[in-house]
């Protein structure tokens, strides 16, 4: 299978998942938020060690450990991605999906303009278009919510600044793929 394929496939399955967790979060009550992040944590450390084990690929640990801004800046993404993790699970649990849903809505729209303001990448006039459609779609959204969206703006700036972080430092494409 092509790369290319593999990456879509790959994708729809990232998202399908992440489309059903709504779904299964109430059913571990009275566990909250912090709990249920903290399994994430604990239970992802556990697979992707395995993995790194599988694969061995280690030798891209000391390189990082001995980077201090390197490491510092994962740090960063780690607390802004935990920070969005925990918001994203509180908010489900207190029954504010559609204020969730939205948050992920506006986070391409977010990335695309850090994309352009902070790393100076430009778009062609079709990708403006869809900006453009996209940002109308989320004020129209925003409008018919009737308030502030306060948890899908937290949501949209965690998760924006997480991959502004791991994009500057380069760690989009991971060591372990290497």
């Amino acid at each position: 299978m092509d790369e290319r394929r593999l990456g879509v496939l790959s994708g729809l399955g990232a998202y399908s998942l992440w489309g059903l967790f709504p779904l299964y979060f109430p059913l571990l009550e009275p566990a909250g938020a912090l709990e249920i992040l903290a399994h994430r944590v604990v239970w992802s450390l556990v697979v992707v060690l395995g993995l790194l084990a599988i694969g061995r690929s280690w030798s891209w640990v000391r390189p990082l450990l001995r980077d201090r801004r390197t490491f510092g800046s994962m740090v960063l993404a780690a607390v802004l991605i935990a920070s969005n993790w925990a918001l994203y699970i509180w908010a489900v649990n207190s029954e504010h999906v559609v204020e969730t849903s939205l948050g992920y809505f506006i986070t391409p729209v977010v990335l695309v303009l850090i994309g352009v303001v902070v790393l100076h990448e430009r778009l062609r006039p079709v990708q403006w278009a869809a900006i453009g459609l996209g940002t109308v779609a989320v004020l129209v959204l925003t409008v018919d919510y009737g308030r502030p969206p306060w948890i899908a703006l937290g949501l949209a700036a965690s998760f924006a600044t997480y991959g502004l972080i791991k994009k500057r430092v380069g760690a989009l494409s991971a060591p372990c793929s290497r």
